[in-house]
């Protein structure tokens, strides 16, 4: 142990001596370290964000949709169905949301519109919040009433203000002009998000009870899918399992594999791999830096055997041993890429967090990086691994030189 320590204090006294040329070699290492723990916690941070927005809106909901053999034998999910499933105990709404093109006009001009056809559950789908009004209601989709929910964006394009609830909406679909009540206003949501956006001109939206709809086009009264907004509180697995059961017995296609399921647990699957693979692909990228940087501490411990083959020389020449040389010179190369690995953390800390700030200020929203003590502690031990791999062969050449070679060298 106290020979440890001597090789330890010799190397830093060599390290200290050398401040500059110590300091570039040390760069490689700690470029290396700072790219991959900045491009790792910027991809996990990414990724937890991504998580938490798809979790506050898609949390507990399930899609079912039929699947070819189903449409074939004109098996389709029926308004018996929806309320069949409503009344599961495990679920808490339903949502079809079949959609509609048509136009419009009002004041401020000709506008594109979508209508969603939709059940009085939507808004559980859409995670909206109203800022006037309210939703449409059971009552709304029994009678068929035409009545609609729009956004507080598209109110104003097409009215000029958000306080519309009572006006009327013409729309025209399918050689069909119809007029709806607007009875709510949603709210227009505050951040921004990695999962939605907007873009000049695109259509508006309005939201109408999918009865109200059923003269405008033939059919709208079966659906190729429903989405089943359960209990977030029980495992989707749970819900899934009885909603698929009641749809079974509904339609008497136990076995038949009529009805196919999606959940959001299988998109957040989907995309965790996907930033995986990127970031891991980013991540090797920057890792190459430390592989220079790995041959860069190579490089100067050479050149260091080589300004000191005359100490090295009296050293076994006065008994030291072929050991204790290369110890000697391990000990300085791991310390070098060991300091650096630290300095390439800290910075790599800093630009994640620096990142993150900007990004969250320019895109108005709450970016925070998934710093892990298990990839700082990885990068700590895979810096000093490649002092030790590339300091091997300077301290090998060290260690087998020639007492009386080394001694009549300059």
């Amino acid at each position: 142990m106290g020979n440890f320590a001597e090789y330890v204090k010799m190397a830093i006294h060599n390290i200290l001596a050398n401040k500059g040329r110590s300091f570039l070699t040390m760069l490689g290492i700690i470029i290396g370290i700072a790219s991959v723990i900045a491009i790792v916690s910027l991809g996990q941070g990414t990724t937890n964000q991504m998580n938490s927005e798809i979790d506050d809106v898609g949390a507990g909901q399930v899609y079912i949709y039929c699947s070819e053999d189903a449409m074939e034998e004109e098996e389709w999910i029926t308004p018996e169905d929806l309320e069949d499933l409503r009344n599961l105990d495990e679920v808490e709404g339903v949502s079809v949301a079949s959609t509609l093109s048509g136009e419009t006009v009002t004041g401020k001009g000709d506008f594109s519109l979508y209508m969603t056809a939709d059940t009085e559950d939507a808004w559980m789908v859409s995670n909206d919040s109203m800022k006037r009004g309210s939703y449409f209601t059971d009552a709304d989709v029994a009678e068929a009433r035409n009545v609609c929910v729009i956004s507080e964006s598209d109110a104003k394009r097409l009215f000029g203000t958000d306080d519309v609830v009572g006006m009327d909406v013409d729309v025209s679909c399918y050689d069909i002009t119809k007029s709806y009540r607007i009875v709510g206003v949603t709210a227009q949501k505050e951040n921004g998000t990695f999962v939605s956006y907007t873009y000049e001109g695109m259509p508006t939206y309005i939201t109408v009870p999918y009865t109200s709809t059923m003269d405008m086009v033939e059919g709208m009264d079966e659906f190729s899918g429903v989405t089943v907004i359960g209990n977030k509180s029980l495992d989707s697995q749970v819900v899934t399992d009885k909603s698929l059961h009641v749809l079974e017995q509904n339609h008497q296609s136990a076995g038949e594999d009529y009805f196919q399921v999606q959940s959001f647990q299988d998109v957040m699957k989907v995309l965790n791999q996907m930033m995986g693979m990127v970031t891991a692909f980013i991540s090797f990228v920057a890792g190459i830096s430390l592989l220079v940087g790995g041959i860069g501490v190579m490089n100067i411990m050479l050149v260091s055997v080589t300004e000191r083959t005359r100490e090295i020389g009296i050293r076994k020449s006065l008994g030291a041993k072929t050991s204790s040389i290369m110890m000697q010179f391990l000990a300085e190369s791991a310390i070098i890429t060991a300091i650096g690995g630290i300095i390439g953390i800290l910075l790599g800390i800093a630009a994640a967090f620096g990142i993150c700030s900007i990004i969250s200020q320019s895109q108005d929203m709450t970016l925070s990086p998934g710093i892990s003590p298990m990839t700082i502690l990885i990068a700590t031990a895979f810096s000093c691994a490649v002092g030790i791999f590339f300091g091997i062969y300077p301290a090998r050449k060290a260690a087998k030189l020639s007492p009386i070679e080394a001694l009549r060298r300059n």
